[in-house]
C-alpha cells in the first residue's frame, strides 16, 4: 500500500495508572498496592513484594534495550502465548508503550488500542496475549530491561519472518499496515 491510501489514526498517549493498564498488565514499581514483606534477615532493612504476577513456563532471559526516539507510529502489533512479557525502566526516562485487550481472533481488536506514558518510574508486566508494540522512547539512550521467553527472541528470527509478519510458538507479529490499511499515531 502506498502512504496516500493509509488511514491516519491517532491515539493519545494517557499516563500509565494501575487502574488504566489492568486490562493489559500489570504496573511494576514503587507505590502500587501490593503487600510488602519484610526479610527476616537483615534487621528490617529490606522489604520485599510481589507486585505484579509473572509467569513463563520455560527458559526465560533477562536483556537490556536501549531505545532511541523513532517515529510514534504503530505498523505492527504483537502477542504472546506462553509468558508475561515485562519491560523495567532503567535509569527514569519516560517512555510510551501501546496496548490491545488479548484477543481470541487472529487480530486484535485495532478499534479499542490505547497508548500510555510512563513516567520512567514504573515498568509493567503485560497479560498472556496482550497485543502490543514495542515501547518508544521519549528521550535517547532510554533504557529497559526486558524479561521474555527465549524462545520468542528465536521466533523473531529471519527464518520466521513471511510477508512481513513473524510467528512462532510464542509470537504472532501482524503488520497492521498490510492486514488493515492503518497506520496509529501516537501523540505524547
Amino acid at each position: 500500500m502506498d502512504g496516500s491510501s493509509l488511514e491516519r489514526r491517532i491515539l493519545e498517549a494517557k499516563p500509565a495508572t494501575p487502574d488504566a493498564l489492568a486490562p493489559y498488565g500489570q504496573i511494576l514499581g514503587a507505590g502500587t498496592d501490593t503487600p510488602v514483606g519484610v526479610s527476616d534477615f537483615y534487621e528490617g532493612a529490606v522489604a520485599i513484594s510481589a507486585p505484579v504476577d509473572f509467569k513463563s513456563d520455560d527458559d526465560t532471559s533477562i536483556s537490556l534495550a536501549t531505545l532511541q526516539p523513532r517515529r510514534f507510529e504503530i505498523k505492527y502489533l504483537e502477542r504472546h502465548f506462553k509468558h508475561t512479557q515485562t519491560f523495567i525502566p532503567l535509569g527514569g526516562k519516560p517512555f510510551v508503550a501501546v496496548f490491545g485487550a488479548p484477543t481470541d481472533g487472529e487480530m486484535p481488536d485495532i478499534d479499542s488500542l490505547e497508548a500510555f506514558r510512563f513516567d520512567g518510574q514504573s515498568g509493567f508486566t503485560m497479560h498472556i496475549g496482550t497485543w502490543h508494540e514495542f515501547p518508544f522512547a521519549v528521550e535517547p539512550d532510554t533504557n529497559l530491561v526486558v524479561i521474555l521467553r527465549n524462545e520468542t527472541t528465536s521466533n523473531l528470527s529471519t527464518e520466521n519472518v513471511k510477508d512481513g509478519e513473524a510467528h512462532g510458538p510464542d509470537l504472532d507479529k501482524k503488520n497492521l499496515v498490510q492486514r488493515t490499511g492503518t497506520i496509529f499515531e501516537i501523540a505524547v
